[in-house]
């Protein structure tokens, strides 16, 4: 495994993160195809065995139960000074009023039970899921520099939104001297690439972290463009992200790794990492294999026609996962 800064900090974090969504009792929250305690247990060990140091969970995954099955099993597992534990705050918790949403309220009460959850007393980097257009960013920048301050969470984070929405954030932050965020989870793979546009290179001139989520297009570009998985069919989120035109992106991707003689998911990880505002893609792991192709795919150098070849069938998308 290789490793690296996140953005400007001095954080190591491994180059794959191992994406916790996948961990989850079925019954509760809306992923049917999570994994209960038992099932995820094995692949939780064999990637700290991997050495994968960088975690990704949420306080929505599961309705909890991700952060809970994760923290049992790092705590098992690994030394919890060598891990990088991240959650999410933003998500419906309970109804009625304050039960989601970025207020100081919100994120005091979620992140004090996602600690519980997660049988720690901080964690590594704590990411606000999405934007919160009902909540002044002033209130939520400056509740996330207490947390910080309190010894509760090491760095913030952010995940999808419009850069506009992350440049205001950041610069309130800066203006009032807060904490300001070091990474941002967003929407980045062969098949939808609208981030090169502004966030990517808003990211790479202010030293923030990319950490790609679904870096393989919920599995798209590791199968053939018709194939069907229980996810992919329980999944309403999922339908809403790509399109018909991606086909021929995930031809080229079959073609490469067949040259190669490699599984299509090195190929597809392979070309992300080879992005330079890219950290660490966080990859979700059902199976084995998924974590061995991961880790593969550190490894794997793409030369410059494979990459050209890669890059030529995209056209613009319409901007989907915030």
């Amino acid at each position: 495994m290789q490793y690296v800064k996140l953005g400007s900090t001095g954080l190591d974090v491994s180059r794959i993160c191992l994406g916790c969504m996948t961990y989850g009792l079925p019954d509760r929250g809306a992923h049917e195809w999570t994994l209960d305690e038992e099932a995820s247990r094995p692949l939780i060990r064999q990637a700290v065995e991997a050495g994968i140091n960088f975690f990704d969970t949420a306080n929505v995954y599961s309705d909890g139960t991700s952060e809970e099955i994760v923290g049992r099993a790092l705590r098992d597992f690994a030394r919890r000074d060598e891990i990088v534990l991240a959650t999410k705050v933003h998500g419906r918790m309970r109804p009625g009023p304050n039960g989601g949403g970025l207020s100081r309220k919100a994120i005091m009460t979620e992140l004090d039970q996602s600690l519980t959850r997660l049988g720690t007393d901080y964690v590594d980097l704590y990411q606000i899921h999405r934007f919160d257009p009902h909540t002044p960013v002033e209130e939520t920048m400056e509740a996330l520099h207490d947390v910080v301050k309190a010894g509760k969470v090491r760095y913030i984070g952010a995940s999808s939104m419009y850069a506009w929405q992350f440049s205001k954030m950041q610069y309130t932050a800066r203006l009032h001297g807060w904490t300001r965020f070091v990474s941002m989870q967003n929407h980045y793979n062969l098949i939808y690439r609208e981030e090169e546009r502004e966030m990517l290179p808003l990211c790479a001139d202010q030293g923030v972290g990319v950490l790609p989520w679904s870096p393989l297009a919920r599995g798209r570009l590791t199968r053939d463009w018709d194939a069907t998985t229980e996810r992919g069919t329980t999944d309403p989120f999922a339908g809403k992200l790509y399109q018909e035109g991606d086909r021929t992106i995930v031809e080229a991707v079959t073609r490469i790794a067949e040259e190669r003689g490699v599984p299509r998911a090195q190929v597809a990880l392979a070309w992300l990492l080879h992005q330079d505002t890219v950290t660490s893609p966080i990859v979700g792991a059902s199976k084995p294999r998924h974590l061995e192709d991961a880790v593969a795919a550190v490894e794997l150098r793409l030369n410059d026609k494979e990459l050209e070849e890669l890059e030529r069938p995209y056209t613009a998308h319409p901007i989907a996962g915030h």
